[in-house]
């Protein structure tokens, strides 16, 4: 149930996806090990705060426009988005505790 809750992102949707309310968007690729293991803490995150946050997550092999235009060199970076503006961005690994205390702080 969880996995349909995540929302997935390209070069073409992002700007509708993140433009309104509370988005926490995975820049990941499939090759990357902790970017696995944050999925699953990623899906909990997304099932747990449904009503006020949006999970998403962003392919950087194939959204590059996206990927270069926030800079991103290291996977997975998490960026938190109010209303289309960055507000906070964790690069790494981090637990389901973590997560929503740092949106917590955003709402």
């Amino acid at each position: 149930m969880a996995k349909e809750l995540i929302t997935h992102v390209d070069d073409n949707n992002f700007q509708e996806i993140v433009k309104n309310g509370l988005v926490l968007l995975d820049f990941f690729a499939d090759w990357c090990g902790p970017c696995r293991m944050l999925t699953p803490i990623l899906e909990a995150l997304a099932a747990d705060m449904k009503d006020s946050l949006t999970v998403a997550k962003l392919d950087v092999d194939h959204a590059q426009k996206t990927t270069s235009s926030f800079q991103i060199t290291s996977v997975p970076t998490l960026i938190l988005f109010k209303n289309g503006q960055e507000v906070n961005r964790i690069v790494g690994l981090k637990d389901l505790e973590a997560l929503k205390k740092i949106v917590s702080q955003a709402q």
